[in-house]
């Protein structure tokens, strides 16, 4: 099974166990987040689920939720009232103690907000995804106020990160998130303690959010290549 089959299984999978009519869902950004989504608004389409409410984490995800006619509010919303039932998303890595990291799409700020207002969270990974440590291979996103770009550059090195402002494809300079923020992308050269430079990293100022989720601890579905879906609860 390729990648993308594993992606597919694994977003049907959660789906199948944890999303039940009437439910107030978030519904995350991301490669293997999008065919959770297709799936809901397949069920919804076959009567299968109904009376569903759901916060996408950003356009992408938006447009797709369009696409399947899946009812869109925010957190904001009289509907949702600022709480939701449960969040299903992608991760960039997630260890064995269930913390991730998330940001490669660069929507790590609402994921957050969403992922951390939901009563129960699933994240949804193909194997490749599995590491023993975070921020060692895929960096950790920071978003950062352009005006800190450089303040900011200097308190992350001071942490021990490798730092790097993610440059867009296909167009000249930073990437631009959807709150007019830009990105950079820290590594470090040897094991972390995740929960608490979530923290410290919160702290510099001019940084907005971080891609390190340590909080809130989900069930994680991980696709194996050999077509089975491992469920770590």
């Amino acid at each position: 099974m390729d990648q993308n089959a594993m992606k597919d299984a694994v977003g049907r999978a959660a789906v199948e166990k944890l999303v039940r009519s009437g439910m107030k869902l978030g519904l995350g950004t991301g490669s293997t987040a999008i065919p959770a989504v297709r799936h809901i608004g397949l069920l919804l389409q076959q009567g299968k689920l109904t009376d569903i409410r759901a916060v996408p984490t950003s356009f992408q995800t938006s447009i797709e939720c369009e696409k399947w006619g899946i009812p869109l509010f925010t957190l904001n919303s009289a509907e949702i009232g600022g709480s939701l039932d449960l969040t299903i998303d992608g991760a960039d890595e997630v260890d064995p103690q269930g913390n991730c990291t998330k940001g490669g799409g660069g929507a790590l700020l609402v994921e957050k907000v969403v992922a951390y207002a939901s009563a129960a969270y699933a994240i949804v990974v193909d194997e490749t995804k599995v590491v023993g440590n975070l921020g060692l291979r895929f960096p950790v996103s920071v978003e950062v106020v352009p005006e800190a770009r450089v303040t900011a550059t200097k308190a992350l090195e001071s942490l021990g990160a490798e730092v790097a402002l993610r440059e867009a494809l296909r167009k000249a300079g930073p990437v631009i998130t959807e709150h007019a923020n830009i990105l950079l992308d820290i590594r470090f050269k040897k094991p972390i303690d995740v929960a608490a430079m979530e923290t410290e990293l919160n702290r510099i100022p001019g940084v907005v959010e971080n891609g390190l989720f340590t909080r809130k601890h989900p069930t994680v579905f991980v696709g194996r290549g050999d077509g089975s879906v491992e469920v770590r609860e």
